[in-house]
């Protein structure tokens, strides 16, 4: 998958921008251990496409990787929603589990009791 990078950055700069193909860079550069360089092409796939589940999915794992559970909240409870309403509720499910992780995140179980 990593070697697919060049291919997906040199068709961007072919002017052929969608959001499927920022998906697929995105993920490509997420499997190649390179989620900070992913988040940007999901903000913009999900500018081009604000109902894009799979976008709003991997954006919020995206965050929550690179440390930002204050970010992944807020996508994940976004995208979640957006899902629903496309009746994507596998997508939302999985949402709703980051947005858990997230706020376990922000505000940890206090120890001991």
């Amino acid at each position: 998958m990593a070697d697919m990078i060049p291919r997906f950055e040199a068709m961007l700069e072919a002017g052929q921008d969608s959001p499927m193909l920022r998906l697929s860079l995105a993920n490509a550069l997420v499997a190649a251990g390179r989620t900070g360089e992913a988040i940007p092409h999901l903000e913009r796939a999900l500018e081009q496409d604000a109902g894009y589940s799979a976008a709003w999915k991997l954006l919020g794992r995206s965050l929550l990787d690179a440390g930002e559970p204050a970010r992944a909240l807020e996508v994940c409870e976004r995208g979640a929603s957006v899902a629903r309403d496309r009746g994507d509720l596998q997508a939302a499910k999985e949402m709703e589990v980051f947005a858990r992780r997230a706020r376990k995140q922000i505000v940890p179980p206090a120890g001991g009791q």
